[in-house]
């Protein structure tokens, strides 16, 4: 008698082929090959079938099943998978006596991953959620391999997630989410390849610091605004400087020129409605009234 180990080593190179109508023959009722149902399977088989020939059609009912598009079934005879691939869409045929099948939906399902508390590499306590999105892409692996696969992927999914940020440092949480949320897919993809499940993407939703650190963070960034505004404007007084010595320098060599910008500011001063305005007096006038040396 062949064990069951040896019968799902073989589950890794079988794929889901759909199957439209009811295309299965007799010889798809019996057992697989690879193993006997023994003398009283034998018997069992003989009286479930002589059960189904007399009470047509209304035995119709039991042995006929339907399933969706979008389901794939793993049909069971007496404890062991039956050759082949997953059965449907459509109709299939089983031995009420004899058969037991699972249904999978191999639609893409998406769960939320719960907050962690995850301490990362600089000793940084930070809560982090993500959400998942997976489908079956083999439903005999999904059934025989492991015993709730959705369990099993949400809790390998929160744990993947653990492990991956509390390798990261803090600003590479916050600044590089796209690889670490497509390192955590590849991860999950691998782990769940023998479940018969593909982690088709994973995105971290949201990074909650702790108040105290928001607060650190927020006085760190304001100080540094600060002082970049602060060379801006040192920087701007330099420039500042240079281009008003160079004007200097050109008024010098044309004393009317400095007569015209006095005007020009009359100007700019009368604009704006003051009641008082501060007339500049040249310099040059005064000069005859100083004494000479």
């Amino acid at each position: 008698m062949t064990s069951f180990v040896d019968q799902t080593e073989t589950f890794d190179e079988i794929d889901p082929v759909p199957v439209m109508g009811v295309k299965h023959t007799f010889e798809d009722l019996r057992p697989s090959e690879d193993g006997e149902i023994g003398f009283c399977g034998y018997i069992l088989f003989a009286l479930s079938m002589f059960l189904i020939v007399i009470t047509f059609p209304f035995s119709l009912c039991l042995c006929i099943k339907v399933v969706q598009e979008y389901e794939r079934v793993v049909i069971f005879r007496l404890g062991r998978i039956m050759s082949g691939n997953a059965k449907g869409p459509g109709m299939f045929f089983i031995i009420p006596c004899m058969d037991s099948f699972a249904k999978v939906d191999l639609r893409t399902i998406s769960f939320n991953v719960p907050p962690q508390e995850v301490l990362t590499r600089d000793s940084v306590t930070v809560a982090v959620d993500a959400v998942v999105y997976y489908r079956v892409n083999n439903a005999t692996m999904s059934i025989v391999n492991v015993e709730n696969y959705s369990t099993s992927t949400r809790l390998l999914a929160a744990t993947t997630l653990r492990n991956v940020l509390g390798t990261k440092n803090l600003s590479e949480i916050l600044s590089d989410r796209e690889n670490i949320s497509h390192f955590m897919q590849t991860s999950l993809d691998d782990a769940t390849e023998h479940w018969g499940v593909k982690v088709e993407r994973v995105e971290m939703k949201d990074v909650r610091l702790p108040v105290q650190l928001q607060r650190a963070m927020a006085a760190e960034a304001e100080a540094s605004r600060e002082a970049r505004a602060k060379v801006i404007a040192a920087e701007g007084e330099q420039k500042a400087s240079k281009s008003l010595k160079e004007a200097a320098d050109i008024m010098i060599e044309s004393p009317a020129a400095l007569q015209l910008r006095y005007l020009q500011t009359l100007n700019t001063i009368a604009a704006e409605k003051n009641s008082t305005i501060l007339f500049p007096l040249p310099i040059d006038i005064l000069s005859a009234f100083m004494p000479k040396k």
